[in-house]
């Protein structure tokens, strides 16, 4: 047996040469890397080296390109050059050498390394990073909303704002009702709605009343969920949503948060949102002129849409929804109050007069706070003192979280 013979060192792969050829760049296996003067050894990119002593200066040899372990890892492939193949994986891009041992073309999804190449194809369709289910009618209808309730909604359960009310209705309601005759006079067809105003006053809700009494399909996205959770598929997704809202005899489609699905198109936005934007206004354009399904979109920043959704045929009219004035507040909360049980008479007047600046949705969690209290003590009924409470208790919330008065305005 002959005697073996151990030399310790650092394992290192060139990473480049300096123009003039005298200074080389390497890394290390930990990820680490440095640089040292060659003098005649002539390293070129890409050789494996083995760093002896803690002065690269002092020794270094050339190893076996098999020594240096080649993690192999599963991409698509994006560029094949004859040099050179780009591979999109984990997110980024990854350059390595164009081999001629495995066949593969642009879309494959292969596996390679940085050294070898691709190895192998493993399908010549590109992977999806994510764990997407395959959008059927089943995922479809997920976004299909109402018609569960015992009671449809209707503009009375609506409070407040009937300056807004009748002028969605004259948008809305009216052309999805009576589409054929407009149609035949020769008006064009109401694609968009956008709906603007600061949150809690009662976007979404006018959304579902109007689809309720127009007898409409009602699908309502949430901006959020449709990115988070449909990453990869989204527009995908919207197309369906499209399709299906087409073959109802009328139809709304809701965009809630809509600002988080189309906002500006800039060098800064992501790739999936400008997939999603361009996707979206491929839709409107590709209406139908019949009219049978309008596009809702409700938002509080619409200074953040990308302008191509302002354009005609597109979400081109515009309801804004102000905080609700003093009649207006008076108004919701003698509406919300005949859904309890309540121990009349209330004091709504004075309520109203001391919310200036409160939304709907701050209002009705008034009876909220009433509830618990008359629950707290027994009660099946709301009295003065619960609904007097509850306004103190949502007055306090407000105060933490730090809400300003708010100066009301009219609908525009």
């Amino acid at each position: 047996m002959t005697e073996a013979t151990t030399t310790i060192g650092k394992l290192a792969r060139v990473t480049g040469v300096s123009g003039d050829g005298h200074r080389v760049y390497f890394e290390l296996r930990n990820g680490n890397s440095g640089w040292f003067d060659q003098d005649g050894d002539d390293f070129s990119t890409g050789e494996v080296i083995m760093i002896l002593g803690e002065d690269p200066s002092q020794r270094v040899e050339r190893v076996d390109a098999n020594a240096w372990p080649d993690d192999s890892w599963v991409g698509v492939v994006k560029i094949k050059l004859d040099d050179v193949t780009v591979i999109e994986a984990s997110g980024r891009y990854r350059k390595v050498p164009t081999g001629a041992d495995v066949p593969y073309e642009v879309g494959n999804t292969v596996e390679a390394g940085e050294v070898q190449g691709v190895v192998r194809v493993l399908s010549e369709e590109p992977i999806k990073y994510t764990d997407l289910p395959a959008i059927d009618e089943e995922v479809v209808n997920r976004f299909r909303t109402g018609g569960s309730s015992d009671r449809p909604l209707t503009f009375d359960d609506f409070g407040g704002l009937s300056s807004v009310v009748k002028r969605a209705r004259e948008l809305i309601e009216l052309p999805l009702r009576r589409h054929e005759e407009l149609a035949r006079i020769g008006a064009r067809a109401i694609k968009g709605v956008l709906f603007t105003g600061p949150p809690g006053t009662g976007k979404t809700m006018l959304a579902r009343i109007i689809a309720a009494q127009a007898d409409a399909a009602f699908f309502e996205i949430s901006g959020p969920e449709i990115f988070s959770k449909w990453y990869g598929q989204s527009e995908e997704l919207l197309r369906r949503i499209f399709d299906a809202a087409a073959e109802d005899e009328r139809a709304i489609i809701f965009f809630d948060e809509i600002d988080s699905v189309a906002a500006h198109r800039d060098d800064d936005a992501h790739e999936a949102s400008r997939r999603v934007v361009a996707q979206l206004l491929t839709l409107m354009d590709g209406f139908d002129s019949t009219g049978n399904v309008v596009v809702i979109a409700a938002t509080n920043r619409p200074q953040d849409l990308d302008v191509a959704l302002r354009r005609p045929g597109r979400l081109d009219w515009e309801i804004r929804f102000p905080l609700p004035s003093v009649e207006d507040r008076l108004d919701i909360l003698i509406k919300t109050a005949r859904k309890l049980q309540t121990l009349d008479p209330l004091p709504h007047k004075l309520v109203a007069a001391r919310t200036d600046g409160w939304s709907s949705a701050e209002l009705a969690a008034i009876w909220t706070e009433a509830s618990l209290l008359a629950v707290a003590d027994n009660r099946s009924d709301i009295f003065i003192e619960d609904y007097i409470g509850g306004f103190e208790r949502v007055e306090r919330q407000r105060k933490r979280i730090g809400h300003m008065p708010t100066k009301t305005g009219s609908a525009a």
